[in-house]
């Protein structure tokens, strides 16, 4: 077992892949509310299960009696997401999988996964998020990315502000020291060519990555 990697167990959809099935592997884990519906399809047996459990009622809680719960307040000032990942944070992790980070019902939650892992990543955090047929990683300046994409895969990048110096090799639309207005659809549907390699001068951004879909090959 890594002891410095977590997953966290978060409400949105996810889709056994092999890729995420890696991304997973040896790692410890912890359960956000909802999330816990995702370990048994896993294979997971997580160590905490932390929330207000307002969107676990459908499940059968017989089947994770032995783990233990941490019961926050509906009234809390943080998602159930947040906490896991602080406790997460608690335990040593250096590293963080959010599986179940991306789309379902709440896209306001899903557009806070993004922008919380690009904070944890600029306090020098390893973070993946996943939903088996969707990835994404935090984009920093002065921290090259070398995603591993299928040839053919689409990929977009998201700029969570102006973005200068921005690089992309490998791809069908490659980049050298652009500069990308905040809002600008400029990177958006992408093709990995080849090994795709991501870097940026100044801003902060986010790689999402669909590499199972080759419609753009």
């Amino acid at each position: 077992m890594n002891h410095a990697t977590f997953t966290i167990l978060l409400g949105g959809p996810v889709r056994l892949t092999p890729r995420l099935g890696t991304a997973i592997a040896a790692s410890r884990v912890i359960a956000a509310d909802g999330g816990m519906r995702h370990a048994l399809p896993l294979g997971l047996k997580p160590e905490l299960w932390v929330g207000d459990f307002d969107s676990s009622d459908d499940l059968a809680q017989a089947d994770f009696a032995d783990i233990p719960r941490q019961t926050h307040s509906p009234r809390k000032n943080l998602t159930d997401g947040e906490i896991a990942i602080e406790e997460a944070l608690a335990r040593g992790a250096r590293r963080l999988v959010l599986v179940g980070a991306m789309g379902g019902a709440r896209s306001d939650q899903a557009l806070m996964h993004l922008i919380l892992s690009v904070t944890l990543a600029n306090q020098g955090l390893d973070v993946h998020l996943t939903s088996g047929e969707e990835e994404a990683w935090p984009l920093l300046a002065g921290k090259p990315l070398t995603p591993d994409l299928p040839p053919g895969s689409l990929f977009s990048v998201l700029g969570f502000s102006r973005l200068e110096g921005l690089c992309i090799e490998g791809a069908r639309y490659p980049l050298r020291d652009f500069t990308l207005p905040f809002g600008s659809s400029r990177t958006i549907s992408n093709v990995a060519d080849g090994a795709v390699t991501l870097s940026l001068a100044s801003g902060d951004a986010v790689l999402l990555a669909r590499p199972y879909d080759l419609t753009g090959a």
